[in-house]
Formats: structure tokens, C-alpha cells, sequence
């Protein structure tokens, strides 16, 4: 009798700690570019005039109370079984404009926690990570410079567990196209110069890295930056890095739509365990774009677009200029 009192009351204690440290069998990584997200309040320290009140665009309470509901809209949209486990954003103002909208429903129900570290542009707008606590632990988090003498995001590095795997996930925002491609083509051949380095630093302390890079690169996989300074191939190579939206690109598909013409300028790149290790895995080898029809925007002439919130001082009301992109991840061990 005594054996199966003990018997039980150590079924009763295995059962209990199944449950309290159950083994994640899938996780869902996002990146959206939110569109200048700013607050309406003036912070002295950056270039924000453009987005109050008083400015021409007439950004208030209002709009931006919008917009945070919208966002959180989107991104529980992705997976509808379960909220995103990680969210890697930019063009945002700062970190109170992350507190807000994991406040929204339904995100508030994720319990998301926030990484952010102010960056160098002279904007303001800057990137950030957004995690489920419970989902994934930061072991280690740093703001990457990509260069002392020009004004730009940092790269955002967070070390961390998602659930028993820990991987390394980068958050990019890389220099825009401002003055035309050839012309603004060195500032992001930097970024990429500079991500590069400290990817090879990782993989040279252990091949089997777990690396996840996800950002507004505003260039495409087939860019130099991207295809020959990343060096992130096609997921059917044979590399150090893939970018898995080459796919897509590959049928020209994007994230982001200029002048009617489908830009890959949101891009998820993994390490070769991502793809062929044990652990979290990518599902189907692919990022995704995600788009809704209340998401878009259709023209005249039904060519459809993201529906974005301004074009210059006109205000339209949409979420963002650009569709998130994301990856599915399953546990393979």
C-alpha cells in the first residue's frame, strides 16, 4: 500500500512539472515595419515635429490609438491558433510606443515582454523585439553601430531560449534608398559588412548556431548587399546563411509595393541549423508574406498594395506601408 501511495504522489509530481514546463512543439517568428509609429508627444531629442498634433500631418490621439489597434490586429492575424512567439519591428519612435501596443488586445493576452535600445538616427525611429514571456528567455541583448559617421539604426542582437533551443535573432533596419539605389548602395553595404562580421564571429565559436535575421533591409535577395556581402544563398544551396524569401522573390512577390512594382525588401535570413538541424526547424523551408484583404489597398486599375497610414501629409487611415513577413518553426527532435 505504501509503494503506491509513493508511486502515485511521483506521477502526480511528473505530471505537474509536464505541465508547467510543457516541450514547444511550434513558434512563429514576425518582422513588420510599423510606419513611423510615433507617439504625439514632442521629444526635443529627435527630429518627431513631423509627427504631432500641430504639423501638417495632424497626427493625434486618435490616429495613433488607431493605428496601435489595427497593428495588433495584424499581427494576431498571422497564426491564429496561437499568438507570435517572437515580433521583430521597426520605424518605431521608442520604447513607450511598444508598451502601448502590447497593451492592445488581443496582444495583451501574449504577455509580451520588450527589447529596444535607442539608436543613433536622428529621427528616432528605431527597432525593436517584442517576446512572450514563458515563450522565450534574453540571455544576452546589444545594439550592434553599423557606422560612427553616418546616423543610422543599429543593429538590434538578442541571445536567447525559445523554448529549449537557443538561437541568436538580429533585427535590421537597414539604410533607405534615399537619392536613388546605386547612390545610397554603399550605406548598406555596411550594415550588411557589419551584421557579416559578427555572424561570422558566432558560427566560428560553433558552426551549428541557431541565427535568425529578420528585417526592412531595403534591398532584395538578389542585391549585392544581401546576395554577395551577406552571402545568404537560396534554401536549396549549400551555405552558411539562406534567405528564405527568395522563393517568393523568385515569383515576384513582396512585401513592399513602389510605383506598382513588387519590392523583397523585408527579408527573413536563418543559419544552415535553422534549416537542417534538430530543434526548432523551418517549416517548408520559406518565409511567408502575410496579407488580409483589410490589409490592402486597391487602385483604380485593381492593382492592390499595402494600405498604408500617410502618402506625404495625406492621411489615409491604412496600418502600414509595408506586410509583415514571418517564418514557422517546428521542433524536429
Amino acid at each position: 500500500m505504501r509503494s503506491k501511495i509513493i508511486f502515485f504522489s511521483l506521477l502526480v509530481v511528473f505530471l505537474v512539472s509536464c505541465q508547467r514546463d510543457p516541450l514547444k512543439k511550434k513558434a512563429t517568428i514576425v518582422f513588420y515595419n510599423l510606419e513611423n509609429l510615433f507617439d504625439t508627444i514632442d521629444d526635443p531629442a529627435i527630429d518627431d515635429e513631423e509627427f504631432l498634433p500641430e504639423a501638417d500631418k495632424h497626427w493625434n490621439t486618435e490616429r495613433y490609438e488607431k493605428k496601435l489597434q489595427d497593428i495588433a490586429q495584424v499581427i494576431a492575424a498571422i497564426n491564429t491558433e496561437e499568438l507570435p512567439e517572437l515580433i521583430g519591428v521597426c520605424e518605431i519612435e521608442n520604447q513607450a510606443v511598444l508598451h502601448d501596443l502590447v497593451e492592445e488586445e488581443p496582444l495583451a493576452d501574449g504577455n509580451y515582454q520588450i527589447v529596444h535600445i535607442d539608436s543613433p538616427d536622428k529621427r528616432g525611429i528605431d527597432v525593436g523585439l517584442l517576446y512572450r514571456k514563458g515563450e522565450f528567455k534574453v540571455l544576452e541583448e546589444e545594439a550592434i553601430l553599423v557606422d560612427p559617421g553616418f546616423e543610422t539604426r543599429d543593429i538590434l542582437h538578442v541571445f536567447g531560449k525559445l523554448g529549449k533551443d537557443k538561437v541568436h535573432v538580429f533585427v535590421n533596419h537597414w539604410p533607405s534608398r534615399w537619392g536613388g539605389l546605386e547612390k545610397s548602395q554603399p550605406n548598406r553595404i555596411v550594415a550588411a559588412q557589419t551584421l557579416k562580421n559578427k555572424v561570422d564571429e558566432i558560427l566560428k565559436d560553433n558552426a551549428k548556431a541557431k541565427i535568425i535575421i529578420i528585417g526592412d533591409m531595403n534591398d532584395e535577395p538578389d542585391n549585392k548587399s544581401l546576395a554577395e556581402v551577406l552571402d545568404a544563398q537560396t534554401p536549396d544551396s549549400k551555405a552558411d546563411l539562406y534567405n528564405l524569401m527568395i522563393p517568393l522573390d523568385e515569383q515576384n512577390l513582396g512585401s513592399y509595393n513602389y510605383r506598382g512594382d513588387w519590392n523583397m525588401i523585408d527579408n527573413i535570413v536563418v543559419s544552415a541549423s535553422v534549416l537542417h538541424g534538430e530543434g526548432f526547424v523551418a517549416n517548408n523551408q520559406l518565409g511567408q508574406v502575410f496579407h488580409q484583404p483589410w490589409m490592402e489597398y486597391h487602385n483604380k486599375s485593381a492593382q492592390m498594395s499595402p494600405n498604408r497610414t500617410y502618402g506625404g501629409p495625406n492621411y489615409y487611415g491604412g496600418i502600414s506601408d509595408h506586410f509583415p513577413v514571418f517564418l514557422q518553426l517546428n521542433w524536429n527532435k
